[in-house]
């Protein structure tokens, strides 16, 4: 598991029914390529989130398969409209099998 891994997530409070609004995310990862070399000279591993995904109501809304070339920090923004209140969750996938969430409720008002 990468240390300080900190996942954020926007999303509005509420929206009207069938309205777009943006969901903005970003983890704070540093996100190593496995190119480098440490001071002694070891490859240094690689270690990137991989993959990323946001589940409404546990169904799917957006999957996103992320490759080496990824930067520190991924940010992930996207549009989605909703008929009912319910919860978005959010996943991302690190290299090393751990998995970081975030979840935000919104209401249809």
């Amino acid at each position: 598991m990468a240390d300080n891994v900190k996942p954020r997530v926007r999303v509005p409070r509420s929206a009207a029914a069938g309205e777009a609004f943006e969901i903005k995310t970003l983890i704070s990862h540093k996100m190593e390529s496995g190119q480098r070399k440490d001071s002694d000279g070891n490859p240094i591993p690689r270690s990137i989130i991989n993959h990323f995904s946001c589940d409404f109501n546990g169904e799917n809304v957006i999957q996103a398969a992320l490759e080496g070339a990824i930067s520190t920090n991924p940010y992930i923004q996207f549009e989605a409209s909703i008929e009912e209140s319910g919860t978005f969750t959010f996943t991302w996938q690190d290299d090393d099998g751990s998995e970081y969430t975030d979840s935000k409720d919104i209401a249809v008002g």
